[in-house]
C-alpha cells in the first residue's frame, strides 16, 4: 500500500485477534444461544478504563465483555500495565492480557476508540492507524481497592428504561406474539407487556427492534447492502443485537439471549472467519445507533423537563 493513499492502515493481525477472540466467545455459547454481548447478572456493566474512567465503546466493549464473561469477573474496570502501576497495583505474574484497539491519525497524539473505517471516510488527507493495546481487569490485580457498588434498584432502572423508550419517537404497537420492526410503515410491533416473562425481556426486545428502526434514513441511514451483499440481512441482526446490549447496559438492565437468533449464528461465525473487520463494522454502527437513540431521548427528556 502507497503511504500517499487516504485510506485506513492496520498493525499486522490486529483486526484478525481480537475477530478470533469474539469468534471463540461466539462458538463456545452456541449451545445456549448466549453470545458474549449477552450481558445478565454480575456481568451486566459498562466496562470502564481504571484511568479515565471513561466507558469502552463499540468492539472494545464487546471484546471486554466476551473475556469478562470467559473469565468470570466481577467487575468493570480495566487498564493497561502501566495504568494499573500508576494506580499503585500489580498485575499478578502469568496473567493473561485482553486485546483492546484505539485508532490514531498519523503525526497526532489524538486516539479514538471509534471504527477506523468512519473516520477514514472523513479524512481527506491523514492516514488512521489502528493501535492495539493490552488490558486487564481488576480481578488480575493486586493492590486494588475499587469503591463499592451501590446497585440501583431494579424498580428504579425498570421505570428509567420505560421513560427512555417513551422518548423515541418510534411507532410501537402492542398486537400478536411476534417481534419485529417492518420498514413498509415504519413500525415496531411487539408483543403486549404481560406476554414476557419479565420487564427485563420485554425491554430488551424493544432495544432489539429499536436498533432495526434506527437504519432509516434520516436515522442512521444504515445500508449494510454496500459492505455485506448477501449478508446484510444477517448483519443487520447483528447490529440491532450490539445495539440491544449496548443500549441495556446504558439502562442497567440484562439483555438475554433469544432462541430465534440461533438462525443467524451459524452466518455470523461464517461471516466474522471470512471478514476480520466485519464485527468491527458492526460494532461501529452499533455503537453509533445506540448513540443516537441516547441522543434522541435525552433530548426529549430535557424538552419535557
Amino acid at each position: 500500500m502507497s503511504t500517499n493513499e487516504n485510506t485506513a492502515t492496520e498493525k499486522p493481525d490486529v483486526y484478525r485477534k481480537v475477530t478470533d477472540a469474539i469468534v471463540n466467545a461466539i462458538e463456545q455459547g452456541v449451545t445456549t444461544w448466549r453470545m458474549p454481548w449477552h450481558t445478565s447478572g454480575k456481568f451486566a456493566f459498562s466496562p470502564i478504563n481504571v484511568t479515565s474512567k471513561n466507558p469502552y465503546r463499540g468492539i472494545n466493549t464487546v471484546c471486554l465483555w466476551a473475556a469478562a464473561q470467559q473469565k468470570g469477573y466481577e467487575r468493570g474496570e480495566w487498564g493497561t500495565y502501566n495504568q494499573w502501576q500508576e494506580r499503585g497495583a500489580q498485575v499478578r505474574k502469568g496473567e493473561k492480557a485482553t486485546a483492546v484497539v484505539f485508532w490514531k491519525f498519523a503525526n497526532s497524539s489524538a486516539e479514538t476508540q471509534d471504527d477506523g473505517e468512519e473516520h477514514t471516510a472523513v479524512s481527506s488527507s491523514r492516514l488512521l492507524f489502528t493501535r492495539g493495546y493490552s488490558v486487564f481487569n481488576a480481578a488480575q490485580v493486586d493492590g486494588y481497592t475499587p469503591k463499592a457498588d451501590s446497585e440501583t434498584p431494579i424498580e428504579e432502572r425498570i421505570e428509567r428504561a420505560e421513560t427512555f423508550f417513551q422518548g423515541i419517537n418510534a411507532r410501537v404497537v402492542h398486537q400478536g406474539n411476534r417481534a419485529f420492526y417492518s420498514p413498509a410503515d415504519d413500525s415496531i410491533t411487539l408483543p403486549p407487556f404481560a406476554a414476557f416473562f419479565t420487564p427485563v425481556d420485554y425491554y430488551s426486545t424493544r432495544a432489539h427492534e429499536t436498533g432495526h428502526w434506527t437504519s432509516k434514513e434520516g436515522r442512521c441511514n444504515r445500508e449494510l447492502g454496500k459492505r455485506f451483499g448477501d449478508n446484510a440481512y444477517s448483519m443487520e441482526e447483528l447490529v440491532a443485537e450490539l445495539t440491544a446490549a449496548f443500549v441495556s447496559s446504558h439502562l442497567g438492565l440484562s439483555t438475554e439471549p433469544r432462541p430465534d437468533h440461533a438462525q443467524y449464528i451459524a452466518s455470523w461465525l461464517k461471516i466474522l472467519k471470512a471478514d476480520k473487520r466485519a464485527i468491527f463494522t458492526a460494532a461501529s454502527k452499533a455503537q453509533q445507533a445506540a448513540d443516537f437513540l441516547i441522543r434522541m431521548s435525552d433530548r426529549t427528556s430535557e424538552v419535557a423537563a
